[in-house]
């Protein structure tokens, strides 16, 4: 099953866009050519045109294990990430126990041993006191550090502005951020509950989860980052006011980039009428503006 030939497709390789045959051999491309003649007993798979991309990265995947084996698995997501083209994923350290330090990563490497059907990495996650953990992570152990500085799962939120300046300074490897500011969400959640009790719409998610939430939060992330030269890459960005706050242009030589999430090119805060807590996620889906704003700056 490993030595096959791909005739007729439509590659997307290295910036160019063209038609071609593909040999793989024992698992690795071995050549890329207009027309390669098939070998004797080996597997041909006519794409009859069909378009052909490198396996993809996905660089944020919350798998649930371990602690949470009830709603995913290592097993069964990268099963999921294959079917979909995903071929590495990077897998994000709020699980129970979540990856705090050196023994509960390297038990999560020992999963993805096991199970894991894709190519896999782990961060280890930040919290306010594991600073020294941090500090003598080896880079090549971790494909980043994430700091939730908004509330997450168990001990993981770091609001210490110490502690916040010391693992931008000192971070061995490029620090991933989950952004939301926490005092603004709860102070919001108060509020609306005085009003709905426990019974709070769908739609006062994006209100509760701000967008001044997201954008106090990132301006924190990019002053630290800044002060101290640190590779920074802020998660999942809902808002325009954010996209702001980034350079254009291509990603050569920048420390500070961002990325987006799908949701956030499909749906606006006029979906939660039709689909309510379904589209739920933090940080919040939020207004149509924002939606166009991403697409655009994605682009």
């Amino acid at each position: 099953m490993n030595d096959w030939l791909i005739t007729n497709a439509h590659l997307v390789n290295e910036g160019r866009r063209f038609d071609a045959d593909i040999r793989v051999r024992n698992g690795r491309i071995e050549r890329i050519d207009a027309q390669i003649a098939a070998a004797a007993n080996e597997q041909v798979f006519d794409a009859g045109g069909r378009w052909l991309f490198p396996g993809m990265i996905d660089d944020q995947v919350h798998f649930r294990e371990p602690g949470l084996e009830h709603k995913a698995t290592i097993a069964s997501e990268s099963r999921a990430c294959v079917a979909g083209g995903i071929t590495s994923f990077m897998e994000m350290p709020n699980t129970k126990p979540p990856a705090v330090n050196r023994d509960a990563l390297e038990a999560k490497y020992e999963r993805g041993r096991i199970s894991s059907r894709a190519n896999y990495a782990f961060y280890l996650g930040a919290t306010n006191d594991n600073l020294e953990d941090i500090r003598t992570l080896d880079p090549k152990s971790a494909p980043g550090i994430k700091v939730f500085m908004g509330a997450s799962t168990g001990n993981m939120l770091v609001d210490d502005p110490a502690t916040l300046d010391a693992i931008f300074r000192d971070a061995p490897t490029p620090i991933i951020t989950h952004c939301e500011d926490t005092p603004m969400i709860s102070a919001n959640e108060a509020q609306a509950r005085e009003r709905w009790g426990d019974d709070i719409p769908a739609d006062q998610h994006p209100l509760i989860r701000s967008r001044e939430a997201c954008l106090k939060s990132t301006e924190l992330a990019i002053s630290l980052a800044r002060k101290h030269g640190t590779r920074l890459h802020v998660l999942h960005v809902s808002t325009a006011d954010e996209l702001a706050l980034f350079a254009p242009g291509p990603i050569s030589g920048k420390r500070i980039t961002a990325e987006t999430c799908v949701h956030f090119l499909h749906f606006s805060a006029a979906d939660y009428a039709r689909l309510g807590h379904r589209i739920k996620c933090n940080p919040a889906i939020k207004m149509a503006s924002d939606r166009a704003a991403i697409i655009k700056a994605l682009a």
